[in-house]
């Protein structure tokens, strides 16, 4: 799971809006039936068809569209955004979110210090700027002065300091607590500035801030009536089915163009596109990826792909036999053919992975890319004791899109190196009760992070999702002594030594990172490319618009 994410290289959308008045009329009937790919078809549910006949219609001909969005953005109107994946335990809390719903939320009622821009690149939020001190032992932010609350009162210190001893505290730590480890104290020095001490130089500590789960919230915060500084201001909230966020008028930043946003939630990816498709919604968040090329025949609706950090792992737990050898890990790595993992789990929309995460963390380095060796796994297999190979049970669930597949996927190639891979698929809510993070053998998935955040989260002795148990010495003194190096470029040769550690004896087989897309009716206007890998621009809101003579 892991959803809060949460650099890489700029997507870019291959959707350019035309010129408002210029007639769309859509393909040919049979341009438009050589789109459908049997690579589109394959897997996909009764979603696959109705877009089928919604993208052509009747013998051949295209459906009616209606005028796209160009030109300048307009104001107004209401934007309907559907997702899945949500249910009873979703939260409006500002420092708690845990699924891709929560984070829609989260994102839009409140600001952090400091955010991620669309190309995952630190910027200033509702500090204006920051400085260390003491070594990187403390860190001061500037507060941007007029900034009010939905309700009115200004933004001062206090408010983040009760955040931040929100966030750490002991009894109720918040799911940004992990990335807090070093801090001892927070101080209110004025109205404007606040000072953070730490235990030990933290050269991520601003990195920490920007994190989704770090709203800033007023000292007397309720999560069922939640106020924030956001662009948006609560509406109404149902878990598992709709929230209504309503435009800040009184937004410090750039403001909202909607009037209003309803995210609605749907059990599964059919129901979504279904909704998209009679334009119950407007638009479709994480697309799956076998339904682009699909979805890309009706001449009502665009898509737009994000290239991302986002990685679904074979997770193998080094402390527990057959994976307590690291011969079989690196046995386990070679029999993977992550080409053809990337193709037929991803329908080619991602990339191959090389067994370290963070692909776009400055430090990771470029290492010679690990391909398939069925006769040097063998190898190392017989060298570890199983020169007849060995029989090994993945447990696998719907926990994100091509989880299931991949499983399938890795049990065949790794039969050809005598290893029998026995699948236990259970739902997501049993994969992530009592037996997560105990399971030997099992997938997880993660959004974009940097590599210190993302070993914080789950490659350390105490990370609060250490799911491959790893405790290796050498490699906690590396991350300890990144973090502690305020010197990018130092810094970042001390992240190459501990990537090629995780690259050689980790537990992690991270074969690919999947893109992100979203589907949207054309009358959808603003920027969706987003490198956090979160869906609809990171659920930066306040940039999308509606064309309202287009609906």
């Amino acid at each position: 799971m892991n959803t809060v994410p949460p650099p890489i290289q700029p997507p870019r959308s291959g959707d350019a809006p035309r010129r408002r008045g210029s007639a769309l009329h859509g393909t040919p009937g049979a341009a438009c039936r050589a789109e459908f790919s049997r690579r589109g078809f394959m897997g996909l549910g009764a979603a696959a068809a109705s877009l089928a006949l919604a993208g052509c219609g009747a013998g051949g001909q295209p459906a009616t569209v209606t005028v796209e969005a160009s030109g300048e953005p307009q104001r107004g109107g209401i934007l309907r955004i559907g997702t899945t994946g949500g249910g009873a335990s979703d939260t409006m809390d500002a420092n708690a979110p845990v699924g891709t719903a929560d984070g829609g939320r989260v994102m839009n009622l409140y600001d952090r210090l400091y955010e991620f821009d669309p190309e995952y690149k630190l910027t200033p939020g509702l500090a204006e700027s920051v400085k260390s001190e003491d070594g990187g032992r403390a860190w001061v932010f500037r507060l941007r002065k007029g900034v009010t609350f939905h309700d009115g009162r200004p933004l001062t210190s206090r408010e983040v300091v009760h955040t931040y001893q929100r966030v750490t505290d002991p009894k109720d730590p918040k799911t940004g607590a992990a990335g807090l480890a070093l801090l001892k104290r927070s101080v209110a020095v004025d109205e404007h500035t606040v000072r953070f001490e730490l235990e030990e130089p933290d050269a991520m500590f601003v990195d920490s801030t920007a994190q989704n789960s770090m709203g800033i919230v007023p000292t007397d915060y309720d999560p069922k009536k939640p106020v924030g500084t956001g662009p948006f201001r609560f509406g109404s909230f149902e878990p598992g089915q709709l929230t209504v966020l309503k435009s800040n008028p009184d937004y410090w930043g750039q403001k909202a163009y909607l009037d209003e946003v309803h995210l609605l939630n749907f059990n599964d990816q059919d129901a979504l596109v279904n909704a998209l498709l009679s334009t119950q919604v407007d638009v479709a968040g994480q697309l799956p990826l076998a339904m682009i090329d699909v979805v890309n025949t009706d001449p009502r609706l665009r898509t737009v792909v994000s290239q991302t950090g986002n990685w679904l792992p074979f997770t193998m737990r080094v402390d527990t036999a057959p994976f307590d050898d690291v011969r079989v890990r690196q046995a386990f790595r070679l029999v993977v053919d992550r080409e053809q993992m990337v193709e037929q789990v991803f329908s080619g929309h991602g990339t191959v992975g090389n067994d370290m995460y963070a692909p776009f963390d400055p430090g990771t380095p470029k290492l010679p890319q690990r391909t398939r060796d069925i006769a040097r796994a063998k190898e190392l297999l017989a060298q570890a004791g199983h020169p007849n190979g060995l029989e090994v049970e993945l447990v696998t669930a719907p926990i994100q899109t091509g989880a299931v597949e991949a499983a399938q996927v890795f049990a065949e190639q790794a039969s050809e190196a005598g290893i029998t891979v026995k699948l236990r698929r259970v739902d997501a809510t049993t994969f992530f009760g009592d037996g997560y993070l105990k399971y030997p053998f099992a997938q997880d998935f993660w959004y974009t992070r940097s590599f210190l955040p993302q070993s914080a989260q789950g490659s350390l002795p105490k990370a609060p999702f250490n799911e491959t148990h790893w405790a290796d010495p050498e490699f906690l003194a590396l991350y300890k002594k990144a973090r502690a190096t305020l010197d990018p470029g130092k810094r970042n040769e001390v992240v190459a030594q501990a990537q090629k550690l995780l690259h050689e004896k980790g537990g992690y087989i991270a074969w690919g990172f999947f893109d992100q897309a979203d589907a949207y009716q054309k009358y959808v206007g603003g920027a969706f490319t987003h490198r956090s890998g979160m869906p609809v621009s990171g659920f930066q809101l306040r940039s999308l618009w509606l064309a309202q003579e287009g609906k």
